[in-house]
């Protein structure tokens, strides 16, 4: 909701605050103020002018010499305007003046003779095109005759205003109008309520003779209202009323039209004003559409009904959709004289079924939608009759052609003074609640500390003790609440779960990967894509949405990789090359081919990483992502989980044949890592990129926190290093278990630290070089420990991989 300060004035006294200081009032008090923007930025030494003639310039076809009277002198204005002429009042920027964007104005010559100043467009004075009236956006603005001469026009053409909008919830559908923010407003501040006149003539002319109402969705449309207004000089509306207009976002189209917007933002109720003439009938009758029922809207597009849409008619044929457009048939134009004025309260249900089957969104649309105030459904028809009657010169018929089965009756609702403060922990008095609900414009009954409240209709939002207790609250004001800490002996704290879940996302970040979160609904396509082998034994095929918001988003997740990419594939494209993400979230399983029960959850951590692991452009050293980045940040992350996960050689779908790995912990499969397959690499218009996906539900039910220490060795250590020649297909790690196991106690550590194929060694063979590291923390070893537990490495890998010494 867009709310024009300037247009709020005329309802209460806001000048005793700074807008921002109000802006805060209104926020504190539960209706979030998302911003301040000034309509226009105020133009100094503009003001309103009278051409007194208008002759083409001697030089140029388009231009023309101006003689502009600005009260104190006439000036001599070059103008190449289409629509200027002689007679018409203007705004002038004086020499001297300054126009925003830090345009200043000064004397010049323009193809040979002398400009002093500038006739101004209103978008030269800072107002958006958009709410510009049409016959003003290619041209300059024209003042209304009663304009004076000399006036400054920042406060004739509001551009002083301050435009404040409201981040309403749904249920403070009350706000939607200037008059429920007004209410408000006086709440908050505690100042008088000025609410507007909807008095007005009538003529002898009786409503029923012109118009019969008639209703058959009751239920649908409860109340329909119909007034009449002859003898209609169709034109532009008043200047101020256009202001307003353009301030809250809508365009002036002539005074008939913009009455009903204005009564509209005014009271928060839509109007509908038909052309009397090309209605079709002296009988207005509401009904549901009847099937295939064909209707050409406002935007002169054909619609097809169908018997969930309720439309206005003339007995015959559709004239509206009600609540959502009227008819091109009998819109308001020009030649319009006798005008056919609704004023009805629609369900909102219903309109906003039609509003969703056509996309029609309106700012009557969603007033219905939300609710109106049954109050002010006739109240807004009074004054929009009245505004006619002053600005369009109207006649107005007596009475108005009605249905009425509306409900007016205000909710009731009972609260207590001692249950209030006990809820909020304060100390209101029995005086303070009632000056709460006087600020509130609510009227209530006392006895005692029970106060009985009559909730006015325009506040539909008020129907139980709870929602009385928030309107005491936030007017009392939510910063006068008091504030205790939580009763206990420990105020909180992290389960052992989540503090392992923040060690991991601490330690990953640390290691210099950020954290995604990306959605847990993928494609169906995608679903099965980068899936872990232990995830495919849990589950026969992927969950999937009975009604998907797209298909981009169908289907839930089996692993978090495939989203995580699309991610990465965003911001490579847009020069992000060095990227390295993860994820810890979850992933969701189900055994059944229709799913019937809640999909299991199980806790995953993916990453991805591409581009460049380290750069030192001063030493011009760069490392790039490898597979034993990758493993080096798992196996890091799992020693301080104090988890023994090993890397086994894997050839699974999507990922790199030779750079894999499978993880597992003790027999058990807990995830993958490696390169992605270059095919994938390509859809994602990727390059090299690796991922890993890790099954954290087992992994962090298997945790086991020992407390444990190791002393610090007081004996020397001895280090040996050793190069095996083994077959290629040979791997490594098994080599090392087998070293690990032959060299018994005395061997604290091994390292891979060289592996080489190539010269000197045989086709087929490459050279594995460990660094072995001998200690006993109890007593200094002997050269005949080590050379024993050295020999006997050798023979037992001589044995189970046939490994030779390298000479």
């Amino acid at each position: 909701m867009l709310v024009s300060l300037n247009w709020l004035k005329n309802y209460v006294d806001i000048d005793q605050l700074s807008y921002e200081d109000l802006a805060e009032r209104i926020t504190k008090s539960g209706i979030e103020v998302e911003g301040l923007e000034n309509f226009a930025t105020p133009a100094n030494n503009v003001v309103v002018g009278y051409v007194e003639s208008c002759e083409q310039h001697s030089n140029a076809d388009k231009l023309n010499v101006c003689q502009v009277n600005v009260g104190d002198e006439t000036l001599q204005i070059i103008c190449g305007a289409p629509n200027i002429r002689a007679g018409q009042k203007v705004a002038v920027a004086k020499p001297g003046a300054v126009l925003p964007g830090n345009f200043k104005i000064k004397k010049a010559k323009l193809r040979g003779i002398e400009s002093n100043g500038m006739i101004c467009s209103m978008q030269e004075l800072g107002v958006e095109e958009k709410y510009v009236p049409k016959e003003f956006t290619t041209g300059i603005f024209v003042f209304p005759e009663d304009a004076e001469v000399g006036t400054d026009v920042t406060s004739l053409l509001n551009l002083d205003d301050v435009i404040m909008e409201l981040g309403l919830t749904p249920n403070r559908s009350d706000a939607l109008s200037m008059l429920g923010v007004a209410y408000e407003v006086a709440a908050i501040l505690d100042v008088p309520i000025r609410l507007p006149h909807t008095n007005y003539h009538t003529v002898e002319d009786n409503v029923s003779d012109a118009v019969t109402v008639k209703v058959e969705a009751i239920e649908e449309n409860p109340y329909y209202g119909a007034f009449v207004a002859k003898d209609i000089k169709v034109g532009p509306s008043p200047l101020w009323m256009r202001n307003c207009l353009m301030a809250a976002g809508i365009r002036p189209i002539n005074n008939v039209v913009d009455i009903t917007n204005y009564v509209l933002l005014e009271y928060g109720q839509p109007l509908h004003a038909f052309d009397y003439d090309k209605f079709g009938s002296n009988e207005v009758v509401v009904r549901m559409a009847k099937e295939g029922e064909k209707f050409v809207t406002l935007d002169d597009q054909e619609r097809t009904l169908t018997n969930e849409h309720l439309v206005i008619t003339n007995g015959e044929v559709p004239v509206a959709l009600a609540g959502v457009m009227g008819g091109a048939d009998s819109e308001v134009s020009e030649e319009t004289t006798t005008v056919l004025l609704e004023a009805a309260y629609f369900a909102g249900p219903t309109v906003r079924q039609a509003s969703k089957d056509f996309d029609l969104r309106s700012e009557a649309s969603t007033r219905f939608e939300k609710g109106v105030d049954p109050n002010r459904v006739r109240l807004a028809g009074e004054r929009a009759c009245q505004l006619l009657e002053k600005y369009a010169g109207a006649q107005i018929l007596t009475g108005i052609a009605a249905y009425d089965a509306l409900d007016y009756t205000e909710k009731t609702v009972t609260i207590w003074t001692s249950v209030i403060n006990d809820r909020l922990g304060t100390a209101i008095s029995d005086e303070d609640i009632a000056d709460i609900l006087r600020k509130l414009h609510f009227k209530y009954e006392q006895d005692g500390e029970t106060f009985t409240v009559y909730a006015p209709t325009r506040r539909q939002d008020i129907v139980i003790f709870e929602d009385m207790l928030e309107e005491v609250a936030r007017i009392y004001g939510y910063d006068n609440l008091p504030f205790t800490l939580p009763a206990g002996e420990q105020a909180g704290g992290l389960t052992e779960y989540q503090a392992l879940k923040r060690h991991i996302k601490r330690f990953l970040e640390g290691a210099g990967l950020s954290e995604t979160v990306t959605y847990s609904l993928t494609s169906g396509a995608r679903a099965t894509e980068l899936v872990s082998p232990e995830v495919t034994e849990e589950m026969v095929s992927p969950v999937s949405l009975s009604m998907p918001m797209s298909e981009e988003h169908s289907t839930l997740r089996l692993s978090i990789l495939p989203e995580m990419l699309a991610s990465v594939s965003y911001n490579v494209a847009r020069k992000q090359s060095n990227v390295a993400y993860y994820e810890l979230g979850s992933i969701f399983l189900s055994k059944e081919e229709q799913v019937t029960t809640q999909p299991k959850e199980k806790l995953r951590l993916a990453g991805a990483l591409t581009g460049e692991w380290t750069l030192q452009p001063w030493q011009q050293e760069k490392k790039t992502v490898d597979f034993f980045v990758v493993k080096g940040i798992l196996e890091a992350l799992f020693a301080s989980l104090n988890t023994d996960v090993t890397f086994t050689q894997a050839k699974l779908e999507g990922m790199h044949p030779g750079r894999t790995a499978q993880l597992f912990l003790g027999d058990r499969s807990v995830g993958f890592a490696g390169q992605l397959h270059p095919q994938l690499q390509k859809d994602y218009d990727l390059k090299e990129t690796f991922v890993f996906d890790v099954d954290m539900d087992y992994i962090l039910a298997s945790y086991q926190n020992e407390p444990s220490f190791a002393k610090i060795p007081r004996f020397p250590s001895v280090t040996r290093d050793i190069a095996l020649v083994v077959d290629q297909e040979v791997a490594a790690g098994a080599v090392e278990a087998t070293i690990a196991q032959a060299g018994g106690t005395l061997v604290q550590h091994i390292q891979v630290f060289d592996v080489y194929q190539g010269e000197h060694l045989p086709e087929g063979k490459k050279s594995i070089a460990f660094s072995l590291f001998y200690q006993d923390p109890e007593r200094t070893l002997t050269d005949d420990e080590v050379e024993a537990s050295y020999q006997a490495i050798l023979d037992a890998v001589a044995t189970k991989h046939q490994a030779e010494l390298r000479g």
